[in-house]
């Protein structure tokens, strides 16, 4: 949204930077090492500038999509070495079929691997940091809206 201020000029800081997501085919790896495909979403949305969200699509039309949410630095830091410790790690996966990044998640409920292509993620980070550059998250972090959420929670 632009905001007219005088004679023909717009104050470009009315404008809010858009939700970037892809649609891709992620890789879940099973115990057995064969690779079954999984419709997924990569989606970041700038209001919530440190975080990246996965949305993995259930096949019935019915199916609510699962989602999960992590540091997008986390993802970044995965793509070249080994990072993340608990519910959710990411590092380099070369193989026969390419370059991927592995992305483990890890809940109660059980453990999985998913293999993602490694040129996806680079340019899915690439669009979030056009909207969003690395090291500016502060600036586009709403901290009283978030401490409001919070409060309304309890």
């Amino acid at each position: 949204m632009l905001r007219k201020r005088c004679r023909g000029e717009y104050d470009m800081s009315a404008i809010r930077p858009s939700t970037v997501e892809v649609e891709t085919s992620l890789r879940l790896v099973a115990p057995d090492a064969t690779a079954l495909p999984v419709r997924a979403s990569l989606r970041y949305d700038p209001n919530d500038p440190y975080a990246v969200h996965v949305l993995f699509h259930a096949e019935s039309a019915g199916g609510e999509p699962v989602s999960w949410s992590f540091a997008r630095e986390l993802l970044f830091t995965g793509l070249d070495e080994p990072a993340g410790i608990g519910d959710v790690r990411v590092w380099p996966w070369n193989g026969p079929r390419g370059d991927f990044v592995a992305l483990a998640l890890s809940s109660p409920d059980g453990n999985a691997l998913f293999e993602v292509p490694r040129s996806v993620l680079v340019r899915f980070l690439r669009r979030t940091y056009s909207v969003v550059p690395r090291g500016h998250e502060t600036d586009h972090l709403d901290v009283d809206n978030a401490v409001n959420r919070l409060l309304a929670g309890r």
